[in-house]
């Protein structure tokens, strides 16, 4: 039993004698030792391997303490295959510059949201890292409208998802207002779930278009009542009848999505028709004489076979 671990490591100690390590050589090491300054790495090889901490990250936030833990599996670049001290020098910032991309593209591909910290505010926008690449958050991509004050939002942590990866010009471009347009969209659908079909709403006319007029209803929600849905009378445009800031009340018809579909007429169809109420019969198609159930028209229609 003894002999035979003794021959095991006498072959692995083979194995590393003919191992020969490079520059630019990327290899799978584990963390053996943290400190202040640099992480010790057991390579399989006759000597360990040192990260100083300059060639950790580019993420300026990276903590040797917080980041990295003893037992972790990493991928490293040699630069320097054997120091003065006889230890190899390795980079993980370099490692990861090359490696990183085609998972970043993966990243892009499945939508992955991640956590970004602005670090700093440059012209038209903002710098987070993301796996310890330079990310950039464009002024129109941080939030629904439009960002004037970059600088305001340094230090904040935002949600983004990667809208352009671009590994040969080590391009990263993030959107946080994708991830704020998909929420608010989620929320208003939410709230427009609970609308009960056939209530009726006060609202106030905010948009008027050919095809009808967009009412708000309150609670950020706006409804759509179709220009044939506005009056039982026939119009070519809904301004005939309708005009931007009046107040309405109208039925909801129709909820679908983010959808509202209003009805104005809808509450007109029970009010009495007062034209056909107030409508007089002409004098000479009217019976004169109350006694005699016959008008001018029904004796001119006398012996006509319908």
């Amino acid at each position: 039993m003894d002999d035979n671990k003794t021959m095991k490591d006498f072959e692995h100690d083979i194995e590393r004698s003919f191992k020969v390590l490079k520059e630019g050589d990327i290899i799978e090491v584990t963390i053996i030792g943290i400190s202040d300054t640099e992480i010790t790495v057991d390579l399989n090889y006759y000597t360990e391997g040192i990260i100083p901490l300059e060639e950790c990250s580019n993420d300026p936030t990276f903590s040797i303490k917080n980041d990295v833990n003893i037992g972790d599996v990493v991928k490293a670049m040699v630069i320097d295959s054997e120091n003065a001290s006889g230890n190899v020098i390795l980079s993980l910032k370099e490692a990861n510059n090359i490696l990183i991309w085609d998972e970043l593209k993966e990243d892009y591909k499945a939508g992955t949201v991640f956590q970004v910290k602005l670090l700093e505010a440059v012209p038209s926008g903002v710098v987070g890292y993301v796996k310890g690449i330079r990310a950039f958050i464009p002024a129109s991509q941080l939030a629904l409208q439009y960002i004037e004050d970059t600088q305001s939002y340094v230090g904040m942590t935002v949600d983004a998802v990667i809208i352009t990866v671009d590994a040969r010009e080590h391009k990263l471009v993030l959107s946080a207002k994708t991830i704020e347009k998909e929420r608010a969209l989620a929320q208003k659908t939410q709230q427009i779930g609970r609308l009960a079909i056939n209530s009726i709403v006060d609202g106030t006319v905010e948009r008027i278009e050919s095809y009808g007029a967009f009412i708000n209803i309150g609670e950020g929600l706006t409804g759509l009542c179709h220009i044939s849905q506005i009056t039982n009378k026939f119009i070519k445009s809904p301004k005939e009848v309708l005009k931007l800031g009046d107040n309405v009340k109208a039925k909801i018809i129709q909820t679908e999505g983010d959808r509202i579909s209003l009805s104005i007429k809808a509450l007109m169809e029970d009010e009495p028709d007062k034209e056909a109420e107030s409508y007089e019969i002409p004098d000479e198609y009217s019976v004169k004489d109350s006694s005699k159930d016959e008008s001018p028209f029904a004796k001119l229609l006398k012996g006509v076979k319908l």
